[in-house]
């Protein structure tokens, strides 16, 4: 039975969460496909990675280049994360995954770029053989109910200036 586990909270580690399920997954020699949301950097090291873990690891990313803030966000950002939901049917159609992460998608619908309905019939068609992580601040209700894991990363303690590392926090 597929199962849904999903990660918010303010703190940071969420998407960390789930690729430590996809490498874990990946050593099973199962394939997995991450979509993020919201996201278009491609200096990242799980976006760096993709062509060392081939055939068993894919990433695609639905956002707009360049960090507007979530109070800018518009059509075109609408137009992208609906691509990105029709992708991921797509996805599990024809790529048929062991594991399915939907990156910062619990954001995407906070800030109103899906419908919290359209997600939940989507996660209520997944095959049974898929498992499936969301990713993101602010998870609705609906989607904590529906899920089967929940953890919230809190966020305790920080340096004043928090660090952009490469390979940590990118």
């Amino acid at each position: 039975m597929g199962y849904v586990y999903l990660y918010t909270g303010t703190g940071g580690g969420k998407t960390t969460n789930a690729l430590g399920l996809a490498l874990r997954s990946m050593g099973h020699g199962h394939k997995v496909v991450i979509i993020q949301f919201m996201k278009w950097w491609k200096n990242t090291g799980e976006y760096k990675i993709r062509r060392k873990l081939q055939p068993h690891y894919e990433i695609y990313q639905f956002g707009r280049k360049g960090w507007i803030g979530l109070d800018n966000l518009g059509e075109e950002d609408k137009k992208l994360a609906k691509e990105g939901l029709e992708f991921a049917k797509k996805v599990l159609r024809e790529k048929k995954p062991h594991l399915l992460i939907l990156d910062e998608i619990n954001l995407a619908l906070h800030c109103k770029l899906l419908e919290t309905r359209e997600v939940l019939e989507f996660l209520n068609k997944i095959p049974k053989k898929t498992d499936v992580v969301l990713t993101g601040r602010y998870a609705s209700k609906e989607l904590i109910e529906r899920a089967d894991f929940v953890n919230e990363v809190k966020d305790i303690k920080h340096p004043k200036e928090i660090p952009t590392t490469r390979g940590i926090q990118y």
